[in-house]
C-alpha cells in the first residue's frame, strides 16, 4: 500500500512538471508573437487568464489579454458574474502590492493619532486639491493611526519649492497641516537646507504612482485617490 502511494505521488509530480513545462512553452510562444507585434513594448509577464484559451499580459501596472497566437490584444476587465468579482482589478491590486516595511520612512513626515496602531503611507503633492480634502475630512475624523507622508511633487513647478519649505521648517508636521488644512504657506527654506524631494520623486516613479493621493497600507495594498472615512475604515478592517 505504501509503495502504491509513493508511485502515485511520483506520477503526480511528474505530470505537474510536464504541465508546467508545457505552460512555460506556450507562454514563451505568446510572448514571442506579441513582442514582434508590439514594437519594443516591455512585457513584464504572461500567464493564463481566467478565461480558458486566453492569456493575461502585464505591461507595467496595466493588464491586457491576448489569444494563443498573440494576434489579438484586448483591453478591459474580466468580471466573474457568478461571484460578482472584478478579476482584473483583483489581479492589478495584487501586482501593485509593495513591501510596506521596506519604504524609506526617513524620507517622510510622520504623525501619530491615538494609539497609532493602524499604519498608512500617503504620497501627496502640496498642490493636490484631493489631498487637501482627504486630510480635511477623512483623516481629520480618523483616530488610532500612524501616517507617513511622502511629499511627491508632480502637479506644478512650485510643488518642489513648497515641499522644500515645509521640510525645512522647524516643525514639519505643523507646517504641512498649516498649508494643507488652512492654506498658510511655510516660510522660505534657509540657505543650505536640503529636502528629500528628488529621492521621493524617484521612489514614486519606481512604484508607478501617477497621481495623488496614493495611499499604501501595512499589507502592501494601495488605494489610488482620496476616499471617505467609511471606505478607509472598511479598508483597515481587512488588514490583519
Amino acid at each position: 500500500m505504501k509503495k502504491s502511494k509513493l508511485v502515485l505521488a511520483m506520477a503526480s509530480v511528474m505530470l505537474m512538471s510536464c504541465a508546467d513545462a508545457q505552460n512555460g512553452k506556450e507562454e514563451a510562444q505568446v510572448r514571442k508573437a506579441l513582442a514582434e507585434r508590439l514594437n519594443g513594448v516591455k512585457i513584464d509577464s504572461i500567464r493564463k487568464a481566467p478565461i480558458p484559451g486566453m492569456y493575461e499580459v502585464a505591461i507595467g501596472n496595466e493588464l491586457r489579454y491576448t489569444d494563443p497566437t498573440g494576434r489579438y490584444l484586448l483591453e478591459g476587465h474580466i468580471l466573474d458574474l457568478q461571484t460578482r468579482t472584478d478579476l482584473t482589478q483583483a489581479r492589478i491590486d495584487d501586482l501593485n502590492k509593495i513591501k510596506f516595511d521596506e519604504l524609506p520612512f526617513e524620507l517622510a513626515l510622520k504623525s501619530v493619532k491615538g494609539n497609532g496602531k493602524r499604519v498608512m503611507a500617503i504620497f501627496e503633492d502640496p498642490n493636490c486639491g484631493y489631498c487637501k480634502r482627504f486630510r480635511q475630512t477623512t483623516l481629520a475624523s480618523t483616530d488610532n493611526v500612524t501616517v507617513y507622508t511622502f511629499l511627491y511633487n508632480i502637479l506644478s513647478p512650485d510643488s518642489f519649492t513648497k515641499s522644500q519649505n515645509i521640510w525645512c521648517s522647524s516643525d514639519r508636521n505643523k507646517a504641512w497641516d498649516d498649508w494643507m488644512l488652512n492654506g498658510k504657506a511655510a516660510p522660505a527654506a534657509p540657505n543650505g537646507c536640503t529636502s528629500p524631494n528628488d529621492k521621493v520623486l524617484a521612489l514614486g516613479q519606481k512604484m508607478s504612482i501617477n497621481g495623488t493621493p496614493a495611499i499604501f497600507f501595512a499589507d502592501g495594498s494601495r488605494i489610488a485617490g482620496a476616499v471617505d472615512q467609511r471606505a478607509l475604515e472598511a479598508k483597515f478592517a481587512t488588514i490583519k
